[in-house]
């Protein structure tokens, strides 16, 4: 299923690699519809970014500070038929994890412009006025001859009593971390030498309209060789899809997610990313609102492992339905 369609982006971005030629990809789940462009050119194509040291948006946007925000999630029965698929393929051994992920149509007087301009989250972007990403989770970076991974597995509500313990001694949360960084070490070996977890199971906060997320991450790192940047494109290509975003066995898990899924991701949980001639930064897409339409369509989902309880799974989806505007 997740065979590319389309490899040009990966020679473009080896070239310009080499030629130290800024530029911002985005790229979708299936690898099918990827975009590549000079960096100066992305604002003119209404495409708009926001990582930790690069932007290209005017920061004087008005804030609305009230605004409407109303979630209509799927069913229970609904989620529970696809659980149930992707927790028959766990227990006859086909994968460890699985990614089930789901589109909630949402009513809310925002635009995505607004939401862009006023969601809080390190990974921003928004193409066109089509969607709109506000993502907690970093892709890889390079910086010098390091490429870094930093997988997130792993969400508590920070209100919870004594949540920073829970998530960290809750049996399914660390079983599905280690499972991931296990592939993220294995996805980094392919592309670099002396791979490294430097940390492990680390807590971030993730801030909403209404509450404080515990985020569980890990940081990997592995050494890449001198002329990495003429090979931009085949390692960004040996990496995806980004495996917190699937599951482990890679290749398995893709094929039960097309199966379990009521829906096609598009863009949602593909990455996006900038070259600036020197660094590589790039996110996943997640927390993701699309538009179709009229109506809006956000997309969320969470990690099935052998040890998951299928209403604590749905009631995950549902709280990552939210924006970061406070």
């Amino acid at each position: 299923m997740m065979q590319l369609q389309n490899k040009s982006y990966i020679e473009k971005m080896d070239r310009w690699g080499e030629e130290r030629k800024p530029f911002i990809f985005i790229i979708d789940f299936e690898m099918k519809n990827p975009i590549i462009l000079p960096l100066h050119e992305a604002a003119d194509n209404e495409i708009y970014f926001k990582f930790p040291t690069k932007n290209n948006i005017n920061n004087q946007y008005l804030k609305k500070r009230e605004f409407v925000f109303n979630k209509f999630p799927v069913s229970y029965r609904v989620y529970k038929k696809s659980f149930d698929h992707v927790s028959n393929e766990i227990k006859i051994g086909n994968s460890f994890l699985t990614n089930l992920t789901f589109q909630t149509p949402i009513e809310t007087d925002l635009s995505l412009k607004e939401i862009f301009y006023n969601s809080d989250a390190p990974y921003k972007l928004l193409f066109k006025d089509l969607f709109v990403v506000f993502s907690p989770e970093p892709f890889i970076t390079i910086s010098d001859d390091t490429i870094s991974s930093y997988p997130m597995k792993g969400t508590i509500d920070s209100s919870v009593p004594d949540a920073e313990r829970k998530i960290l001694d809750d049996t399914k949360e660390t079983a599905e971390h280690h499972t991931i960084v296990d592939m993220i070490r294995s996805d980094l070996s392919k592309v670099s030498t002396n791979v490294k977890v430097e940390k492990f199971r680390f807590l971030d906060k993730i801030k909403t309209s209404n509450k404080t997320l515990l985020q569980v991450s890990s940081k990997i790192t592995g050494k890449l060789p001198a002329n990495y940047q003429a090979h931009l494109g085949e390692i960004l290509s040996a990496l995806l899809p980004a495996g917190s975003i699937c599951g482990a066995p890679k290749k398995k898990t893709l094929e039960i997610i097309s199966k379990s899924e009521t829906y096609k991701r598009g863009y949602y949980t593909g990455v996006f990313g900038i070259f600036d001639g020197s660094e590589l930064q790039s996110a996943v897409m997640i927390r993701f609102i699309e538009k179709n339409g009229t109506e809006f369509l956000f997309k969320s989902g969470g990690g099935i492992t052998f040890y998951s309880d299928p209403e604590k799974e749905y009631q995950e989806l549902i709280d990552k339905v939210d924006v970061p505007i406070y």
